[in-house]
């Protein structure tokens, strides 16, 4: 399934600025980042549990906050996308 997570991460001393790099690295390790503070990853249900208590464990709840949206496995007529910054296939090959 699809699922978007975007966070919001207060940055005003060197903590935050931690759990915020924290945060998208571990990201970055499912999915795609799609903007400054938002990722697509395509994850199983067992992958979507193992990472919302990972960024639970690294964000800060009186100071901090994460969203799912889960966009399911049948996404594509969901997103649209518009502007810079070309789209991409979340199930297609990543070249690195």
């Amino acid at each position: 399934m699809l699922v978007l997570i975007t966070y919001d991460v207060n940055t005003e001393d060197a903590a935050g600025r931690k759990r915020l790099r924290q945060i998208a690295k571990q990201c970055v390790n499912y999915g795609q980042r799609v903007q400054c503070s938002v990722f697509e990853c395509l994850l199983d249900a067992a992958q979507c549990r193992s990472l919302q208590a990972k960024l639970c464990k690294i964000m800060d709840p009186g100071k901090d906050s994460l969203r799912f949206y889960y966009l399911g496995n049948h996404y594509e007529s969901k997103v649209e996308h518009f502007g810079v910054k070309n789209s991409y296939a979340p199930e297609g090959p990543l070249i690195l």
